[in-house]
């Protein structure tokens, strides 16, 4: 019974990785995610369901359109195995609870931001701000947050990214970090409460500054080559929820 729900439990997070796609493609061109149905970037023709099945179509197809023959990003099979992967490990840590359907709607909404930002530079609006209070009530409800920490977590969250923002524009005369970064961090705090905004900026910008590092190298950029950090506070913020209580127990010595 175990594997099989396993299985289960991989499988739905597959098709909601697949619905994620289409959000990843849609939102930054304010198109519905609803309709049309799905259909090749290409050519534009719909997509059959047979041909729709994650991860398996693409591999059946080679990646490629049945219709015009364009090839179709890895984006596609990569984004359905990330959610599957994370449908998997929170119900493994959570089992079949509220908290695994909240903590697994939480990471959705990081992976659809993460990818926007790498393609689009933008961390979208219509994510984080209904994400801020609907994350806050979650965490204070199902996450066992105490409703202070999460409202911390956001006057906190926001406010440290909006000052080093500042400061930094004032300081060099140009824009660091855009606005969405704040209202990201916000909705991070909301969901975790402020004890976990210590560990998400260590490990993002420890993240941050050695892919950024790498890519100036490789690509012979200078300072001035703008890394988005959106996918670095999305992945820590996941890190932070396997792996924030041994943080917070072995390094600052208190309880999570």
């Amino acid at each position: 019974m175990g594997v099989f729900l396993d299985i289960v439990i991989g499988m739905v997070g597959a098709v909601v990785g697949s619905f994620l796609n289409v959000c990843i493609y849609r939102i930054p061109e304010h198109r519905s995610i609803v309709f049309p149905s799905s259909h090749c970037p290409k050519c534009r023709h719909p997509i059959k369901p047979w041909d729709n099945i994650p991860l398996v179509s693409y591999l059946i197809l080679r990646g490629r359109c049945r219709h015009c023959e364009g090839k179709i990003s890895l984006q596609y099979p990569l984004v359905e195995l990330i959610t599957a992967a994370m449908a998997l490990l929170l119900f493994w840590k959570f089992g079949l609870s509220v908290k695994f359907l909240f903590s697994f709607i939480f990471t959705c909404s990081l992976i659809v931001i993460a990818f926007i930002d790498l393609h689009h530079q933008i961390i979208p609006d219509l994510i984080t701000l209904p994400g801020i209070p609907l994350f806050f009530l979650g965490a204070v409800f199902f996450m066992d947050i105490h409703v202070r920490e999460a409202l911390l977590g956001i006057l906190i969250g926001g406010g440290v990214l909006y000052i080093i923002a500042f400061v930094y524009a004032l300081l060099t005369k140009r824009e660091g970090m855009g606005g969405g970064d704040i209202k990201l961090l916000a909705m991070l705090g909301a969901f975790s409460g402020w004890k976990s905004l210590l560990f998400i900026l260590l490990l993002s910008s420890s993240l941050g500054a050695l892919v950024g590092i790498t890519v100036m190298i490789v690509k012979g950029k200078d300072m001035k080559y703008a890394i988005p950090f959106g996918p670095f506070l999305s992945l820590a913020a996941v890190a932070y929820i396997f792996f924030g209580g041994y943080f917070m127990r072995f390094f600052l010595l208190t309880t999570p």
